[in-house]
């Protein structure tokens, strides 16, 4: 049996709310805030003081947010984006409380001290990112299809033979400075 949220939720989306008006806003809404930030379509001159065009920039991002939504692909997109981000966000909210719980409290928190961890985090949520914009657009199966099977995977090994190789070559063609320094004095 259904319960009474239960129903408000289906009338929400009967009525189009997650297909056109939550994207749509939330299109609307970064687009904006980039144009004001940028101040990309020019400045207007107000008591002295320079004001990002704000009417200049609701148009163009009221425009482009409703030509996002006119394509019933890319709502799809960014539904599925939106709800993966949300999950990978989730993650990392959990993975920190359990480590914050390894940690002694302090005043400014465990994980502001740690430069290294706070970039490995942000290489991982990068990747995970891109991982899910491949995934929605359809990519990331044609892309691991490729590497695994096939020519595919001969290809990736020889790039990367090759790779190692120059990689390789560099570091023992390379002019060692210090060395080359200390046998002119």
């Amino acid at each position: 049996m259904a319960s009474g949220f239960r129903n408000v939720i289906d009338f929400f989306a009967e009525v189009g709310l997650y297909d056109v008006v939550l994207p749509f806003l939330l299109v609307f809404t970064i687009v904006f805030a980039i144009f004001e930030k940028t101040r990309i379509l020019g400045t207007e001159e107000i008591d002295g003081k320079q004001y990002a065009r704000k009417n200049l920039n609701a148009m163009a991002a009221f425009v482009i947010a409703f030509f996002t939504i006119a394509s019933a692909e890319l709502v799809e997109i960014i539904s599925e984006v939106s709800s993966n981000v949300v999950i990978l966000l989730l993650a990392s909210v959990l993975f920190l409380l359990l480590v914050g719980s390894f940690f002694k409290e302090e005043k400014e928190g465990f994980w502001l001290q740690q430069k290294g961890w706070q970039i490995f985090f942000m290489i991982i949520m990068f990747v995970g990112i891109v991982l899910i914009f491949l995934n929605a657009v359809g990519w990331l199966d044609q892309v691991w299809g490729f590497l695994s099977e096939g020519s595919g995977g001969n290809a990736v090994g020889s790039i990367i033979l090759i790779v190692i190789i120059i990689l390789f070559m560099v570091y023992i063609v390379k002019d060692n400075k210090e060395g080359s320094e200390k046998k002119k004095d």
